[in-house]
This record gives structure tokens, sequence and C-alpha cells, in this order.
């Protein structure tokens, strides 16, 4: 199953860069490129999504559109798109 959540970018004062998602509260990233931020979104994003997943009564977050979401001067946004495969019980 695939699922798609926007994360907002930024770059910070010493060059690095830090990733966050309106939509999955907690899920932040840190890395040195742009590039490095967004795998590592893309596995904190799964990492969030298979734990809520592992819950009895799971709920996901609805989805916020990008046009929705405010940023500051220099944030970007970029959609991550996460695959995650279920077994044992779970129809795809």
């Amino acid at each position: 199953m695939k699922f798609i959540y926007p994360a907002v970018f930024s770059r910070t004062d010493e060059g690095t860069y830090t990733g966050r998602f309106p939509d999955l509260a907690g899920a932040v990233v840190f890395a040195e490129t742009l590039e490095e931020a967004v795998d590592e979104a893309n596995q904190a994003a799964s990492d969030w999504i298979t734990a809520e997943l592992m819950e009895d009564e799971a709920v996901l977050p609805p989805v916020t559109d990008a046009e929705d979401i405010p940023i500051r001067d220099g944030e970007i946004i970029r959609n991550i798109c996460v695959t995650i495969r279920f077994y044992e019980g779970w129809d795809e």
C-alpha cells in the first residue's frame, strides 16, 4: 500500500537541512543535504506509519494538501511516498 504525505524542508543557518511532516506528529529529520533529508524523511514516514499501523485501532491522519501548508521564506514542500507491504491478515 502506498502512502503519500507532504514534508516541509528548510535550510538551517549552518547549511544543513531539516524536514518535518505537518500530518505526522513528531516525524522530523536532520541531514547534511536536501537529498539526504528527503531520504531520511522517507524512512521517518515509513517508521511513523508502520508504528501507527501496529496499534490495535490504527488511524492514519488525513493528508493535508500542499497548498494548505503555511511555509516560510526558503522552505520547500516535497511529497514523500512510502510503500508498505502488508503480510498475514492484511489485503492490499
